[in-house]
């Protein structure tokens, strides 16, 4: 899968010189976190977030006054608080490669770039969103962590004795194992009892670490 799939396209976006006040309210007004920052010209030039903002008032800020608070903001620009030079990818970038920058650069948020043209953007939220899916978290049904030897077939043999059975798969992953050797597979079906799965299951795999009905 590809960010171009994923990303909220044409985002809101603030200028160098508007008020920090100003961009609060947008991400307010929209329900966002973070705004791209585009200069005159709607090139990228930084990315302001919630974060900044609070980082920027005085401590304790619960000692500000309700009038305080917003002239504080009103004197502050976002081109002093955001972030410059921010790290990009393009539609075409692969959703794992974004997570790894993220996670790699502790990034909250991705602007996606067509060229000099800001085109989306992709934040962590997108990413949790599609673990859900991967995990088919909106699906009821019986999921069972597992660990099996790591060699060519494994999957294909599991998901082959599952669907003999009759039993839907509604997701499949692997992780790393307690050793090169191994690998952790987690997968959710439907159609079956928790016992039948485990029955079914027990001669494929080396141990079974968890099962539920969820």
């Amino acid at each position: 899968m590809i960010i171009e799939s994923r990303m909220t396209r044409n985002p809101v976006t603030a200028t160098p010189d508007m008020t920090v006040e100003d961009a609060a309210k947008i991400m307010k007004q929209e329900k966002v976190h973070r705004l791209p920052v585009l200069d005159r010209d709607k090139k990228l030039v930084g990315v302001i977030s919630e974060k900044d903002i609070l980082r920027a008032l005085p401590s304790p800020v619960s000692t500000l006054s309700a009038y305080e608070m917003p002239y504080l903001l009103s004197k502050i620009t976002v081109k002093k608080l955001m972030s410059r030079n921010p790290v990009t990818i393009t539609p075409d970038t692969i959703v794992e490669e974004a997570a790894r920058l993220m996670v790699d650069q502790d990034l909250s948020c991705l602007p996606v770039m067509q060229g000099d043209k800001l085109v989306g953007i992709v934040s962590k939220s997108d990413l949790f969103k599609m673990l859900l899916e991967l995990f088919g978290a909106r699906h009821y049904g019986v999921r069972i962590s597992f660990l099996v030897e790591d060699k060519p077939g494994t999957i294909a043999v599991i998901s082959r004795a599952l669907s003999e059975q009759g039993i839907d798969i509604i997701s499949f992953g692997t992780f790393m194992g307690t050793d090169p050797s191994n690998a952790v597979c987690t997968i959710k079906v439907q159609g079956a009892s928790m016992s039948k799965v485990v029955d079914i299951m027990k001669p494929y795999v080396s141990q079974i670490l968890d099962v539920r009905e969820v």
